[in-house]
């Protein structure tokens, strides 16, 4: 298949996946607690990407291993605490929808750190999509006082530590396999997390418990399918498109978590719609090549 295709292949594919992941979090989250469950999520995938990753991980070089520290715990690590920690507070779909800002911190961060061009399209995108980004931050808080909306804040540090590691790996790691890439990325991070967990609490629980089983089983699920998996898929899909087309899969993934939260009884409302409407504008705007607008400038004058 032409990589053209096939890029947009694996884009459907990690929206199911990733949009999926949310609700997987939700159900963890009710026999586990949240540092549970981002160290079961870290263990299951990484056990997997180990097992069938062995020999990718024998061909990494000495000098490449500090990149794999560095897209382990930016990629992986803080994101996957961050977000088990902020559906505490906050619903899985909300959260789904605030880590659709990963493309613009992408953009950010690679005009900051990693020279990649920043015009007058991409900077209206940038602004329209933290608009929309605060608004429903704002409109969740009043139609859900029960909730810690502050939280909302740890997936938008999370979606930092996406942009960031997808520019290190376009920029650095494009020599390694996608497989070699996820197994060495979550192999340094499996002692410290069993470290974390071993200290978590966990060991002193009823494991004869069917709740707690339950937990373990969807985190199961969200590791070697909703991580393992979709950490290969995503990998590769760097490695054949730019940036911020690969994080532009956080524009469909709201749709799917969304859809999965409204089966569970999530509150939704018209102004948490409008707001990630305007997210995903924002997003738009900033994929959209400058000819594009400048075209339709053009036109309108």
């Amino acid at each position: 298949m032409p990589l053209e295709k096939l890029k947009w292949v694996y884009l459907v594919v990690l929206s199911i996946v990733w949009g999926s992941s949310f609700i997987l979090i939700k159900k963890g989250l009710v026999g586990l607690s949240a540092i549970e469950v981002g160290s079961f999520r870290i263990i299951f995938a990484a056990v997997f990407l180990i097992l069938i990753g062995f020999r990718s991980i024998m061909k990494i070089k000495k000098s490449q291993w500090k990149w794999m520290l560095l897209i382990g715990f930016l990629g992986n690590f803080f994101p996957v605490y961050l977000f088990s920690f902020a559906e505490t507070e906050i619903d899985s779909a909300v959260a789904s929808i605030l880590n659709a800002a990963t493309p613009l911190m992408t953009l950010i961060f690679g005009a900051m750190f990693f020279k990649a061009a920043f015009n007058q399209n991409k900077i209206l995108g940038v602004v329209i999509g933290l608009l929309g980004t605060a608004g429903l931050i704002l409109s969740g808080a009043s139609i859900n006082p029960d909730q810690n909306y502050l939280y909302s804040l740890l997936v938008i540090i999370a979606a930092s530590c996406y942009a960031m590691n997808v520019n290190i790996l376009k920029t650095h790691m494009s020599s390694i396999s996608p497989l070699g890439i996820a197994a060495g990325s979550f192999t340094v991070l499996l002692l410290p997390t069993l470290v974390i967990l071993y200290f978590s609490g966990f060991f002193e629980k009823n494991l004869s418990n069917i709740v707690l089983q339950h937990s373990i089983g969807y985190v199961a699920i969200l590791g070697v399918i909703g991580t393992g998996v979709a950490m290969i898929i995503f990998n590769k899909l760097v490695q054949i498109s730019d940036p911020v087309f690969t994080t532009s899969v956080t524009y469909t993934i709201p749709v799917v978590a969304l859809g999965w939260g409204i089966l569970d009884g999530e509150v939704f409302s018209a102004w948490q719609l409008l707001s990630a409407f305007v997210i995903l504008i924002g997003v738009f705007i900033v994929n959209r090549s400058k000819k594009v607008f400048s075209k339709f400038r053009k036109q309108a004058t």
